[in-house]
């Protein structure tokens, strides 16, 4: 997709593209291009990789790296980047986890690099997001990315419906075999414009916090289009096949709810929403495609249910496995771990020739057996002291009647203690959210980074 279509396509895009065009206005124009390109390029790279570029699926993977190291240099020469202790224990594990990686552990510099980009590249941007960002820039992401649901909920239908060797469901590369991942019965999991399933799951969760917030702030956003992206984020749930889709929706409405519940003069708002919630059902349940895809949904819910032990199980399996799981196998490590990169698909590709978990599909323990039990357990506790620092402050806007941190934070809360950050589409689906939240607790009228307050 040209630029030229998107913005044609998009008005926030064109609108940020237009936005201060004089250097006196906007000192900060390149640097917020250059986020956009990278939100954009997270979004659409997957594309490049299965359909218009497939030869150059490789260099592709990472071309989001060498814009966030110019990002990164032109906010550090500007002096936009102030040190705070999650930033400087990130960049202290990224470095040693480095050297012990080619000393110690697999002894690969290429694959430590490519891990260490995660702490020492991806993470610092978060915090140039959040700085150069401001609130009406977060917004103007909000409704560029409910005006892209539309069509991505139109892509992942074809891709649901249309057999792996048709062109919507190419791989990587040109892959005839298909991009769809295993899902239920003869139906497989649509990855969107990405190049894995998990990244249409992420792309939902990630609308659906915009989606939900502008029902509660209907003025900022064309109703026509609020609608119909409604429209497409509940379709989009059984098309998607994803429980993780399901859980994550849930979570940023149980999110909506405790701060209605916090402040319940706002109570009126919620209504619009559910009138549209209930038409939009009743309107897709009569749709047999819907009927369809929602049937193998549920198909899909009842057969993991079954292996796992039920809902409780899944939550257990899938979540608090993970947590308890890391530990308890940190002992058994090396003290400095395996290696930096290990633990990546690439460094798997690297290292052994063949993509698989040389150390553990879950994050943390993917983090403690790269890096070992004392950087692991640290990076472990910088992302849920991170995650902490940004819940309190979100909840305190909350009080003051500003919901919009608080509805971010419902995806952030996924994404950035425990989100799969080997995996590029979610690092980079972490980064901007993270980046996105921050930017949202900044007061207009104060440029200062909301968590450099402290």
């Amino acid at each position: 997709m040209s630029t030229t279509s998107i913005t044609t396509v998009h008005p926030e895009i064109r609108a940020m593209l237009e936005q201060g065009k004089s250097g006196a206005k906007d000192p900060y124009r390149s640097l917020r291009i250059g986020i956009w390109a990278y939100f954009l390029l997270l979004l659409f790279e997957g594309a490049l990789r299965k359909w218009f570029l497939p030869g150059l699926a490789a260099p592709l993977l990472v071309v989001r790296d060498p814009l966030v190291l110019w990002l990164l240099v032109v906010a550090w020469q500007r002096g936009l980047i102030a040190a705070n202790p999650y930033l400087i224990g990130m960049l202290l594990i990224g470095a040693i986890g480095t050297v012990t990686a080619v000393a110690l552990g697999h002894g690969s510099f290429p694959v430590a690099i490519y891990g260490a980009r995660i702490l020492v590249l991806h993470f610092p941007l978060v915090f140039v997001i959040g700085r150069i960002f401001t609130r009406e820039d977060v917004v103007r992401i909000g409704k560029a990315t409910v005006w892209i649901a539309i069509p991505m909920t139109v892509l992942i239908a074809l891709q649901f419906y249309s057999p792996q060797s048709a062109w919507v469901n190419r791989g990587v590369g040109g892959d005839m075999a298909g991009a769809g991942y295993s899902g239920a019965g003869e139906y497989f999991r649509p990855p969107g414009t990405f190049s894995f399933t998990t990244g249409n799951t992420h792309f939902f969760s990630f609308a659906a916090c915009f989606i939900l917030y502008f029902w509660l702030n209907t003025k900022e956003i064309n109703r026509l289009i609020l609608i119909a992206a409604t429209f497409g984020l509940l379709a989009a749930i059984p098309l998607s096949i994803s429980r993780s889709l399901f859980f994550s929706v849930g979570v940023t409405v149980i999110f909506i709810l405790i701060a209605l519940a916090r402040r319940p003069k706002y109570l009126i708002q919620i209504i619009p929403i559910g009138i549209v919630l209930v038409i939009a059902l009743a309107a897709l349940s009569q749709i047999s495609m819907f009927q369809t895809a929602t049937e193998v949904l549920t198909s899909r819910f009842t057969g993991a249910s079954e292996v796992e032990g039920g809902l409780e199980g899944t939550i257990g399996t899938r979540y608090l496995g993970g947590f308890f799981g890391a530990f308890a196998g940190a002992a058994k490590v090396p003290f400095f771990g395996l290696g930096l990169g290990m633990g990546t698909n690439v460094g798997s590709m690297l290292l052994s020739g063949d993509i698989a978990f040389l150390i553990a599909e879950d994050e943390w323990g993917r983090i403690i057996g790269e890096l070992g039990p004392l950087l692991g357990i640290s990076m472990i506790l910088i992302r849920l002291g991170f995650a902490l620092k940004l819940s309190i402050a979100s909840y305190s806007k909350v009080v003051a009647g500003d919901f919009l941190p608080w509805v971010l934070l419902s995806f952030s809360l996924l994404t950035i203690p425990q989100g799969q950050w080997a995996q590029p589409t979610v690092l980079g689906f972490s980064t901007i959210i993270a980046g996105l939240q921050i930017a949202s607790l900044r007061n207009p009228a104060n440029k200062k980074l909301a968590l450099n307050r402290s």
